[in-house]
């Protein structure tokens, strides 16, 4: 995962929500959209309600470290915005990465 394929600013944030689909489980919230490339582009968000920055950080960190493990297994060209919820600061790392993979799965977008 290249630092090149975060999705940065807010207009991308903006159009995965507003022009894609969703889905989501007891810990996390999927958007993605189709996109033109060979890559995918990837954004988390954590929001304050999930708990102080050192809390919010670690999820993030979870997230991250959880895509990451998973990105060879998933279809390329997509925008995809992972968002926690606030049962995602008391989750272990396996309970988050069984997250992600049950919405990737169920969304289609595992090879």
């Amino acid at each position: 995962m290249n630092r090149t394929n975060n999705i940065k600013k807010n207009e991308e944030y903006r159009e995965v929500y507003n022009c894609g689909k969703s889905m989501a489980n007891r810990l996390l919230i999927i958007y993605f959209k189709k996109n033109d490339r060979k890559e995918n582009k990837i954004g988390f968000t954590v929001s304050k309600k999930v708990g102080k920055s050192v809390v919010r950080n670690r999820v993030r960190r979870l997230l991250k470290e959880s895509y990451r493990l998973n990105y060879e297994k998933m279809k390329k060209g997509y925008d995809i915005v992972f968002i926690a919820r606030k049962n995602a600061c008391n989750s272990s790392f396996k309970e988050v990465q069984s997250a992600m993979v049950h919405l990737l799965r169920k969304k289609k977008l595992f090879k």
